[in-house]
């Protein structure tokens, strides 16, 4: 044979080889001018799954975001983590909370209430730098994993990380343009005097409240009286955060840029203390909710609402089919309508009798719970019963993520940062804790985590692939063993039974607190 006919075989089979690779979603090649897909990460705060249509709510519907389920892939097994600070540390650095040191130092919230009323901004800023510098030189943010892929990134509502930040920190996180809060505190409330876009103060007229109509957890006439009262409250928070967000998207739409966008929308909603602008019309009249559970509801429905505007932009601009919606929560379920004989709050049932976290522990059956937004589940935000992290996840990207597909593969939002790189054609990052779970959204077969780990208030918890959980009682010296499977409500525990598997996670557990139980408890708060 020729040397020219074996060099042209050999050209052919490496083009085939090329062609192989590049078949399906997770090749785009900018020769041929096929663009990456946009990428939308909206992530609610304080959301048990429960609460959406799709995971089988009752009380409301949710249609706009039960249509990224229909419409794409829903997870049953995704963990976020037990509160809002260690979750969104967790989702940008890739990382489980259960490390301990400085990775994920967390700035005690609160210091924004100074600004201009015994503080300058800059002075601010050189307070919390003194406790959290922005980051190492070598550490990698999810922001960041888009920017080098080529994106322009925006970050738009609660700050990204907690309790309090600058715009250095922002920056070094990897977000081009970002607009919102930049103190957990302030989050509270949804009536701002003033939010920060790219590091500049932007002041909201009409808000007049410093600490932005924060009001309590509790109702009682005079609460009642206090939310409804809108003087001082003429822009609502979530509103102005949705106009700028659309103004980004339309302004860097791929089709007049040529150049894709990540947009990171962590929403207030629907953390308390509630307050809406107006009950929403479909539960003003339902007779199964009182008036502080409608207004509860109303935050979940405004939600639903802006998915649907999201969702809608994207249409109109001409990118729907090139973008990936990602809906997912911050953690489990919490109560913020108690009320006393129906709706129990903190670790009590609805008698007053208080759980020994052991043998009792919250649900929604015993805190009457009219929602179940735990879905079924034991625990609650800051728990580490399931309730309090496993959140919902919805992937939706037309033509691409077959519809109406359910996953039993488990995911924790520390493995989005790692997802995202493979989607985009960034190489892993491979100190992360993280894994890429990008081939299961397209029908494949993914690397699998051995486990999952998350902490909690009341310690750390491991949960393994195959459904084995390990929960850990720190303040009883009291460890569990659930086979979850079997045992969805998390009320058998196996321990006794299987001490060779206990010792067994309970060792790596203890490994992944770095040899210390009380990191698994969560990042330590610093004051400034």
């Amino acid at each position: 044979m020729s040397q020219l006919k074996i060099s042209h075989r050999i050209k052919n089979t490496l083009t085939n080889l090329l062609l192989i690779l590049c078949i399906g979603p997770l090749c785009w090649s900018q020769k041929t001018k096929v663009q990456k897909p946009n990428v939308v990460l909206i992530y609610a705060d304080d959301l048990g799954r429960g609460m959406l249509g799709s995971y089988g709510q009752k009380m409301l519907t949710t249609p706009n975001i039960d249509k990224l389920a229909t419409e794409g892939m829903q997870f049953e097994r995704a963990y976020g983590a037990m509160y809002c600070a260690p979750a969104r540390a967790s989702l940008l650095t890739g990382m489980h909370d259960c490390h301990g040191g400085d990775a994920m130092t967390i700035i005690k919230a609160g210091i924004y209430k100074e600004l201009d009323n015994g503080l300058t901004f800059d002075e601010i800023k050189a307070k919390i730098h003194k406790v959290a510098l922005p980051a190492k030189k070598d550490e990698v943010f999810l922001g960041e994993v888009a920017q080098k892929a080529g994106y322009t990134t925006g970050q738009f509502g609660k700050l990204e990380w907690g309790f309090a930040t600058t715009p250095q920190r922002m920056e070094r996180h990897g977000w081009d343009h970002h607009f919102g809060y930049y103190d957990h505190v302030r989050c509270h409330g949804f009536y701002p005097p003033f939010l920060f876009e790219d590091g500049k103060k932007i002041d909201i007229p009409g808000n007049t409240h410093i600490d932005c109509a924060k009001t309590t957890e509790y109702n009682s006439p005079e609460n009642f009286e206090e939310r409804w009262n809108m003087e001082g409250k003429a822009v609502y928070s979530e509103h102005i955060i949705m106009d700028k967000m659309l103004a980004f998207m339309n302004a860097n739409n791929p089709k007049k840029t040529d150049k894709p966008f990540f947009l990171y929308f962590p929403t207030q909603l629907p953390h308390g203390p509630t307050m809406v602008p107006e009950v929403h019309p479909e539960l003003a009249n339902n007779p199964n909710l009182t008036q502080w559970e409608k207004e509860y509801a109303s935050m979940v429905k405004m939600l639903d609402d802006d998915v649907g505007r999201i969702y809608n932009k994207l249409e109109e601009m001409g990118v729907l089919d090139n973008t990936i919606i990602v809906f997912t929560s911050d953690n489990g379920h919490e109560i913020y309508y108690p009320e006393e004989g129906r709706t129990s709050k903190n670790n009590v049932n609805i008698k007053g009798e208080e759980f020994d976290n052991i043998t009792t522990r919250f649900n929604s059956k015993v805190t009457g719970d009219i929602f179940d937004g735990n879905d079924g589940m034991s625990g609650k935000k800051r728990d580490n019963w399931e309730g309090g992290v496993r959140v919902p996840l919805f992937w939706n990207w037309k033509n691409q993520i077959k519809p109406a597909t359910v996953s039993n593969q488990m995911v924790s939002n520390y493995d989005f940062l790692n997802t995202l790189a493979e989607i985009v054609g960034t190489p892993q990052v491979r100190e992360k804790d993280g894994i890429s779970y990008a081939k299961v959204l397209f029908g494949g077969k993914p690397k699998l985590r051995n486990y999952t780990v998350y902490s909690s208030k009341m310690g750390p918890a491991l949960v393994t692939q195959e459904g084995w959980k390990l929960r850990y009682y720190l303040k009883e010296d009291v460890f569990q063993l659930y086979y979850l499977p079997e045992d969805y409500e998390e009320v058998k525990d196996l321990a006794k039974e299987h001490p060779e598997k206990t010792e067994k996670l309970k060792a790596i557990l203890y490994k992944e607190c770095n040899e210390n139980w009380q990191n698994g408890i969560g990042p330590i708060q610093k004051r400034v």
